[in-house]
């Protein structure tokens, strides 16, 4: 790492080789000057991290630089064969309006109809509607009344609609707006006023219908090949609780607890009863399953580029060269290589290893000073150590079709939740977060399967479930008889 014309690196391994050498250091000094060297240490592995070499996001990259997008060989605009979206005439407009030629204009001479040219102007009207149910009351010549009844749910003299409710959480949980933006928006485009105290109802309504789907969604993730987890930290009320996720390729599961390890996965219900593989960033806990587990090669492309950028690892460069280029050869033979070529490739990454534990080898206990516990590594050593031990998890996308080559799909489900806390802080209540994980859930879930989600929240608050997951629902319930 250089500042200027600074070899940082250099200047502390020079002071450190001074510090041990010079008998005229007093014991003091070397004290404090050994902690400030660790303090510049620590420094330095801190500012060389970004979102290149560490899990950091690109936003939080010094003085980012943006890559400028080499010229295609392609022309721009849509290629072919893409599915593109065009406005296209329907053939029943909401309203016709004609327009007539004004005669006294056109030359003289006999002139009759002869059809019409049409254009169409999409546009959206946003109005409020109010509909007022008036039951009608008979008496008799005794005084006595009857009344007819309210249509079911229309129990009060002013209330919202379900059409407001699901519109309400689907701004609030999809959208991922503020309660005031939301009150904002009701108040100035349909004239309807809501509270703070109505939006956490609505929230809070939409999470209890949802409980019976929560069971179907363990289920369902239990019967998939394969599963994507994760985990993101969640700012609630100023404490620090933990998001964890369950992803497959038609169903989502969030789950929140104050804790991060074993047992809050087991509270989810899935994991613990696992057969299928499971794909993770490679975080120890998930190794206490008995499953298939599959690692994420994004977080050990990012991990090479640190050891060979910060840390000077070549064999680090050539672990990232192969693992890219065993990618595009994957890709190019659909899916899985055939076990030759898979042979091949392994050879090439047990050696890259073996040069790994050359250049970087594992460290030597001190016996002058001898310790308890495991002598420590740096992070290239770590990393290479990863690597060889698990080989197959690293390896796995090489020969199994249904092994992504790395956990983006988990990581998706999660990002809106920090792009949630960003918009508008942390959640107040635990209550709320959960009510916000279990939604989010439904309408992952439901646009896995061409569900939009405005659709999904209408039907639930009409009391119905999608088709999809009635289908689910009845067979789950055929297959518990």
């Amino acid at each position: 790492m250089t500042l200027g014309q600074i070899d940082i690196k250099a200047a502390v391994a020079d002071a450190e080789k001074l510090l041990k050498n010079d008998p005229q250091i007093t014991p003091p000094v070397r004290a404090v000057m050994s902690v400030l060297l660790l303090v510049v240490k620590l420094l330095m592995t801190k500012a060389g991290l970004n979102s290149r070499n560490s899990s950091i996001p690109p936003s939080q990259d010094q003085n980012r630089k943006r890559e400028k997008k080499s010229a295609g060989k392609r022309k721009a605009g849509g290629q072919p064969g893409r599915s593109g979206t065009t406005l296209k005439p329907i053939e029943k407009p909401d309203e016709i309006q004609l327009i007539k030629l004004d005669r006294r204009s056109l030359p003289r001479g006999q002139w009759h109809e002869a059809g019409y040219e049409r254009r169409q102007v999409f546009d959206i009207r946003i109005q409020r509607h109010v509909t007022e149910y008036r039951v009608q009351i008979l008496e008799n010549e005794q005084g006595e009344r009857y009344v007819a009844e309210f249509p079911a749910g229309v129990t009060r003299p002013v209330q919202y609609g379900d059409s407001v409710k699901a519109h309400a959480v689907y701004l609030s949980m999809f959208q991922l707006l503020p309660y005031e933006r939301v009150q904002s928006l009701f108040a100035d485009q349909y004239g309807i006023p809501l509270s703070a105290g109505s939006l956490v109802n609505f929230n809070r309504e939409a999470s209890e219908r949802l409980e019976p789907f929560e069971g179907l969604a363990r289920e369902w993730l239990l019967a998939e090949a394969l599963l994507h987890a994760d985990e993101t930290s969640l700012n609630i009320d100023g404490k620090r609780h933990w998001l964890h996720v369950l992803s497959g390729t038609e169903c989502t599961l969030l789950g929140l607890s104050p804790k991060r390890g074993t047992e809050a996965m087991n509270a989810m219900g899935v994991l613990p009863n696992f057969t299928g593989t499971l794909i993770h960033d490679h975080w120890k806990p998930y190794y206490t399953y008995g499953c298939t587990h599959a690692a994420c090669n994004a977080h050990h492309l990012r991990e090479l580029t640190y050891a060979h950028e910060e840390e000077g690892q070549r064999w680090a460069k050539n672990m990232h060269k192969l693992l890219l280029e065993l990618r595009d050869a994957v890709e190019q033979a659909g899916g899985a290589l055939p076990p030759d070529d898979a042979k091949r490739w392994r050879t090439r990454y047990r050696k890259i290893i073996g040069r790994g534990e050359t250049e970087c080898p594992e460290p030597m206990p001190n016996t002058t000073k001898p310790r308890r516990g495991r002598v420590k590594r740096s992070k290239s050593r770590n990393l290479l150590e990863r690597l060889r031990d698990y080989e197959d998890d690293v390896l796995r996308f090489m020969e199994n079709a249904e092994v992504p080559f790395t956990n983006n799909q988990g990581e998706r489900d999660l990002r809106m939740t920090k792009v949630k806390q960003k918009i508008s802080g942390c959640f107040r209540s635990e209550d709320g977060a959960r009510a916000f994980c279990l939604v989010r859930s439904y309408l992952i879930t439901c646009q896995k399967n061409n569900v939009e989600p405005s659709a999904a929240l209408t039907e639930l608050f009409n009391g119905n479930w999608p088709d999809f997951l009635q289908e689910k629902f009845e067979y789950h319930s055929e297959g518990a008889e």
